[in-house]
């Protein structure tokens, strides 16, 4: 192949998953921009959402890459086999590392809220908002990585060029969606005093 062909099909490969990235991109902004009353009741959550929507891509891309090694690799069957121990451990990692990282931000931006003495909601309330929606944010990603890891390697396509355009949209799509859930739940509990 020339190199044109080949950058030919890269776009080919790549412009309806970057498409969805766009489309996908502004729902979460649209997600975004309709939780203005809950971003006003739980001071701090602002400084909070680029943290976590940054660990759903860092660690499913990172899922998603492993994956796509394994099948490039012949480590890994190209469908979801249930007694597979390196996708379940590539799946456990993700979801543990995923939620840990959504905990520590909340900590975080805690943290540094406190010592610039800017209002912050309780430690708590943070901290249960980041493990509600790190929880299912990471549960759905991980579901849709899978599916579209394994599916696009049987129909021809290379996954390393699907993983980065569906982790960025279905991680800000599901990330703020998850989000505005997990908000809600914890204002709707009371949780920490919030």
């Amino acid at each position: 192949m020339s190199v044109r062909e080949v950058a030919i099909e890269a776009y080919r490969e790549a412009l309806p998953a970057l498409a969805a990235s766009v489309v996908g991109g502004l729902f979460a902004g649209v997600v975004l921009g309709g939780m203005r009353a809950e971003l006003r009741e739980v001071q701090g959550l602002l400084v909070l959402v680029p943290a976590l929507l940054a660990t759903r891509g860092n660690v499913y891309g990172s899922l998603g890459a492993r994956l796509a090694s394994g099948l490039h690799q012949g480590l890994v069957e190209p469908s979801f086999v249930p007694d597979d121990r390196r996708v379940w451990a590539a799946i456990v990692a993700s979801l543990a590392n995923g939620i840990l990282a959504s905990l520590f931000a909340s900590v975080v931006a805690f943290s540094v809220l406190r010592l610039l003495s800017d209002p912050v909601a309780p430690l708590p309330t943070l901290v249960a908002i980041a493990l509600i929606a790190g929880s299912l944010s990471g549960i759905a990603l991980t579901v849709a990585v899978v599916i579209v890891v394994f599916a696009g390697y049987r129909r021809g396509q290379n996954p390393d060029t699907l993983v980065g355009p569906l982790v960025t949209t279905t991680g800000d799509v599901f990330g703020i969606s998850f989000l505005l859930l997990a908000v809600r739940i914890v204002l709707g509990l009371n949780f920490g005093g919030g």
